[in-house]
């Protein structure tokens, strides 16, 4: 019984470092950067002009979309969710 009570503690203390990966700033941070890099990166192989500027779009997109998505999901389960 006490085993059973270890696991269930380990894998709880799992699921709210998932958790709150998933919801850490430093987690945005690092998606924002990644994708500026990526958009650079490829701006950048198609010639396309202002490319480091033009990058700045879809991080900025991504920025916004998190900004919200509590909001967002706060609406969702006050009117959709149904348990």
């Amino acid at each position: 019984m006490q085993n059973e009570i270890e696991g269930i503690k380990a894998r709880n203390a799992r699921v709210e470092a998932d958790k709150a990966w998933e919801t850490s700033i430093t987690r945005r941070i690092i998606i924002a950067i990644a994708t500026y890099i990526c958009i650079a990166v490829f701006l950048v192989l198609i010639n396309a002009p202002n490319p480091y500027f033009n990058s700045l779009v879809p991080t900025a997109a991504y920025i916004l979309s998190t900004l919200s998505m509590p909001f967002l999901k706060n609406f969702w389960i006050k009117n959709f969710y149904k348990k």
